[in-house]
């Protein structure tokens, strides 16, 4: 597969210095390509795909009002006890 932009002629050994020459390692060169070739096709890749998000809006995610709810449904419950308490006999008869 061909990318463009990506430059991977051989290189003419015979133009090197003999320090240069001795240290000159091609398949260096072609792991550098293949990975900046893996590179690219990745971020071409996250550039299309859609990635599921939720929608965030400002506010407290609608938890307040529930935590409130279940604070008046207890106030209820204990008012509901309480009363239940005042209806009972102090010492039950046998």
């Amino acid at each position: 597969m061909k990318s463009t932009n990506l430059r991977n002629k051989p290189v003419d050994r015979r133009r090197l210095s003999a320090e240069d020459r001795q240290s000159y390692q091609p398949g260096n060169r072609a792991l550098a390509v293949s990975k900046a070739r893996a590179r690219k096709g990745q971020l071409a890749w996250n550039n299309k795909v859609n990635l599921g998000r939720q929608e965030q809006k400002p506010g407290t995610g609608g938890f307040t009002q529930g935590i409130s709810m279940q604070q008046a449904r207890l106030r209820e419950k204990g008012a509901e006890l309480e009363r239940s308490k005042q209806l009972r006999n102090e010492k039950p008869q046998y």
